[in-house]
């Protein structure tokens, strides 16, 4: 006959023997460093350590050798499995790109129960982490017990209530520390392009060949790029803390305003081969507008196209005016817009393809739009590149 023992409440398989045929079960508590209340968590063998002389029965032994994939996310769960010997790690995603190890599970530990009993996909993925031996129970065996043991059903469902709970609390602690991650990630991106000009600018105005007119210059760039840093942190706090900024507008020449500012934009790009062209000229209009926030919005379509051509080329403006606003259309050279990211371009943290960016950049660009009652868009050049434009009502007369 096979026996169930009892130690720390963790499950312990022993193998089949001449002396004794029958499997043995010992069991433990199931530990965790995800699980937040390892004193009020039980093992599945816990649970089921009775029911287990019944499934035993049918249980089947695999094999893994480490690396090997046992289960993948959103496999069908057709059983679970009870570790013999070896090490498992059980792995999750969590939010759009990070993932997070969930349990390592050793010897007599149950794992891929989950999608067993919600008959859903699997949620995890789990990967042998060392030679593996596991012992598999297929979802039918383990069916045909419920109904029999009422019971058991409950204790069931008021252990998968705790693990929920639990996992919820480690699932909101990821995703936390992602989002300080990107923000982390999104200063220094945004910080990268204005330091290099104020490092630039600080050593042309302390070369023994400066004059006076070039250490003003230099002087004068300085100021506009902390001026600028100081906007961006500003900017980046507002984003966070989801509040609603008040525009201070002020009319303002559009055509000598964008003019400047694209002049600005060359010194800082020129340095990554890459040039600024105007396709027409600006037209010449009073727009309101607050300069220091849009100019946030035209810095940060710039360096975004600057991104998508790490080997240089060209950045295009090009402008439209109609009866009720002005259009500014800014397209590069580059590879396009990437169809899986094209509906969520403007979410916050949607990003792809590039190790350092974030997704801020958009979302903050369309906050500034929206913000001066205007739309922003985008689309792929029937000639290759991705073009951004921002349409701006003209003041009413």
């Amino acid at each position: 006959m096979s026996r169930v023992v009892f130690q720390n409440h963790r499950l312990q398989i022993s193998r089949p023997s001449r002396e004794s045929p029958d499997f043995t079960f010992t069991a433990y508590n199931l530990e965790s460093d995800s699980m937040a209340d390892s004193a009020h968590m039980h093992s599945f063998g816990e649970l089921f350590a009775t029911e287990f002389q019944d499934l035993q029965k049918t249980a089947q032994m695999r094999s893994y050798d480490s690396g090997d994939v046992i289960f993948s996310e959103g496999d069908p769960g057709d059983g679970f499995y009870i570790v013999e010997h070896g090490e498992v790690e059980i792995s999750g995603q969590i939010g759009s790109e990070e993932r997070k190890v969930l349990a390592r599970v050793t010897d007599g530990a149950v794992f891929g129960e989950m999608a067993v009993l919600d008959d859903g996909p699997r949620s995890a993925t789990a990967i042998a982490k060392s030679t593996l031996q596991v012992h598999f129970l297929s979802r039918e065996e383990l069916f045909i017990v419920l109904p029999q043991k009422p019971e058991l059903t409950f204790r069931l469902l008021r252990e998968l209530t705790r693990r929920i709970r639990a996992s919820n609390q480690e699932i909101l602690q990821a995703e936390r520390l992602a989002i300080i991650g990107r923000f982390a990630r999104t200063i220094v991106h945004d910080f990268k392009n204005p330091l290099n000009v104020i490092g630039l600018a600080a050593e042309m105005s302390c070369g023994d060949w400066a004059d006076d007119e070039s250490r003003k210059s230099s002087l004068e760039r300085i100021n506009r790029q902390i001026s600028r840093m100081t906007n961006m942190l500003n900017e980046l706090l507002e984003f966070t803390r989801g509040t609603s900024h008040t525009l201070i507008l002020r009319s303002t020449d559009y055509a000598r305003y964008i003019t400047d500012l694209i002049q600005e934009l060359r010194a800082d790009v020129e340095v990554r081969k890459i040039k600024l062209e105007l396709e027409n000229e600006p037209p010449t209009i009073n727009l309101q507008l607050e300069p220091q926030r849009f100019s946030h919005l035209v810095f940060n379509l710039v360096n975004n196209a600057a991104d998508e051509m790490p080997g240089g080329g060209t950045i295009y403006f090009r402008f439209e005016e109609s009866a009720g606003a002005v259009t500014t259309h800014v397209r590069d050279t580059g590879k396009g817009i990437a169809p899986e990211i094209a509906a969520k371009l403007f979410e916050p943290f949607a990003t792809h393809g590039k190790s350092h960016g974030t997704g801020l950049g958009l979302s903050i660009c369309k906050k500034i739009v929206e913000d001066h009652g205007g739309r922003i868009w985008a689309e792929t050049a029937p000639e290759g590149g991705a073009i951004f434009s921002f349409s701006i009502s003209k003041p009413r007369e």
